[in-house]
């Protein structure tokens, strides 16, 4: 079997602007993603993809949070026009439309991704959605279920490349994550070896609240059991961040504090830290290693960035 490692996806952007309309497309998918604001909805539904059966995301904010709307159409045209003269519905900015080349999907398929969508954004719970009942999946051979779930697991590749976060699983089971090893120079001194597991701890005495931290796949994930603070304090870039943790149940009440019930991978130390006191803080500078206080996780990656040999060093 072939281990492929790495994915080519295209971009089009059609009229010149990263905030325009939009194609993209993985290399031998014959999946089309097209993304439009609505301000060039009427330009963006006289092109011929448009017209195609397919399912759709309406992207937008309500209340002040992100808000969503997921379908399905026989003719992608004809429901989007329906929508933006919808009175309900004058919140949403952004469409995408996903379709597959030469019309290839039929009713029951788009049936079955707009179900399958609805389902794992509800799961997730990264962004509150404007459906109501949420759709039965159809009937369909053992054969077309396989096909769309590998269309859908490359459309879970595409859309975070075009800022569509919703579908990202950032919680998980509670003990799963791995713990990524800390690296030292090798006998030779050129090559890192594995020595040891790097483990993170934030502790605030003044009211005893303690989190506990592993650094994974590029990601900081915050183990269940952590504790954070009740409410945030304040503004912040991720004071959104921690009002979601909250309303999708990652982060409930236990005592005094809120309490991580799943393990969850943050994007920064930062964005972790900040959701744990409830505050905007510098996370490289709080979290400690667990079994040396004395180093932060700026000192600890600076050493594992002395091990990596510079490039012409030995010439």
């Amino acid at each position: 079997m072939i281990d492929t490692k790495g994915r080519s996806l295209e971009l089009f952007y059609i009229d010149g602007h990263p905030d325009g309309m939009v194609t993209a497309e993985l290399f031998n998918w014959t999946g089309h993603v097209f993304v439009t604001p609505r301000t060039r909805l009427t330009e963006a539904l006289r092109r011929e993809e448009a017209g195609y059966a397919g399912v759709y995301l309406l992207l937008g904010e309500k209340d002040g949070q992100d808000f969503a709307y997921i379908g399905e159409a026989e003719d992608l045209s004809t429901r989007l026009k329906q929508h933006a003269a919808a009175t309900d519905k004058d919140w949403w900015e952004t469409a995408v439309l996903v379709s597959a080349s030469a019309n290839r999907l039929n009713k029951a398929h788009v049936k079955y991704l707009e179900a399958r969508l609805v389902t794992m954004a509800r799961e997730i719970g990264h962004t509150p959605l404007h459906n109501g009942n949420s759709p039965s999946l159809p009937g369909l051979t053992e054969a077309d279920i396989a096909k769309m779930e590998a269309f859908l697991a490359n459309l879970m590749v595409v859309l975070p490349a075009i800022r569509v976060d919703m579908f990202i699983q950032r919680s998980r089971p509670a003990g799963s994550s791995r713990p990524v090893p800390t690296f030292e120079a090798s006998e030779a001194g050129t090559h890192p070896t594995t020595t040891e597991t790097a483990r993170f701890l934030l502790h605030k005495p003044r009211i005893d609240l303690t989190a506990k931290a592993i650094f994974q796949d590029g990601e900081f994930v915050v183990e269940a059991g952590s504790q954070a603070r009740t409410e945030w304090h304040g503004e912040g870039t991720y004071k959104p961040l921690h009002e979601e943790l909250v309303r999708s149940g990652i982060l409930q009440m236990a005592g005094e504090h809120r309490v991580f019930i799943k393990d969850y991978a943050f994007r920064s130390p930062s964005a972790a830290a900040a959701v744990v006191f409830g505050h905007a803080v510098s996370g490289p500078a709080a979290w400690k290693l667990e079994d040396n206080p004395d180093i932060t996780f700026r000192d600890w990656q600076a050493q594992q960035l002395e091990v990596i040999p510079d490039e012409g060093a030995d010439l």
